[in-house]
């Protein structure tokens, strides 16, 4: 099972509602074209979640992926790319800090699309590595009231977060690029709503 989808207060859900009706007023083949477009724009780079180009492929995705733009075969999928086993869109991968237990997500369906046990092995122990150091640091934002009194919870959250920023830049610009080896693009998270870490706050 793959990472959920990032929960958002209904504000936020508001404004990707209204933003997202631009996809909905395009006819089938016009959002096919849009879509893979912008997957060649996107190709042979790494790229932040957070980025607008990223942010407006998510949106025009998750409408191509209710209608099941990519199964009609409206258009030929971009070159370097090819469907994904979990929902036949073109394949294209997000690390997230939970790769170690769901492995490479799909970014159309949000289904694990690469099993941690099936990247490749010149990138695998890195990434797990990399995955087994940010759970605990995470975790922080997560202690009980009880641990919370306990410590100096204060210092100890900015402490995370900012440790959590610095693992942040490290799959930038050390693993992510190591995953363009093997697939046509990739999208790294670049935030950790829970310890407060905005996409703003990683500079590299």
């Amino acid at each position: 099972m793959a990472e959920p989808a990032p929960q958002h207060d209904s504000s936020v859900d508001r404004l990707l509602k209204e933003y997202s009706r631009t996809f909905q007023a395009l006819d089938d083949l016009t959002l096919a074209r849009w879509c893979a477009q912008t997957l060649g724009q996107i190709g042979g780079g790494v790229w932040r979640s957070s980025h607008p180009l990223v942010g407006a492929y998510k949106l025009a995705a998750q409408v191509a992926h209710d209608r099941r733009i990519w199964s009609q075969k409206l258009v030929n999928i971009p070159h370097g790319y090819h469907a994904a086993p979990c929902c036949r869109a073109p394949f294209l991968p997000l690390l997230t800090r939970d790769v170690a237990d769901h492995g490479l997500v799909c970014q159309h369906c949000h289904e694990t699309l690469v099993p941690l046990d099936e990247i490749p092995e010149d990138v695998r122990g890195d990434l797990q590595k990399w995955a087994a150091a940010y759970q605990p640091v995470h975790e922080v934002a997560h202690w009980d009231e009880e641990r919370q009194a306990a410590k100096d919870y204060d210092a100890k959250f900015e402490a995370a977060a900012q440790e959590v920023e610095d693992l942040l830049v490290e799959a930038a610009t050390q693993l992510a690029p190591r995953l363009l080896d093997h697939y046509p693009a990739i999208i790294w998270e670049d935030q950790d709503e829970c310890l407060e870490v905005r996409p703003e706050d990683i500079e590299y």
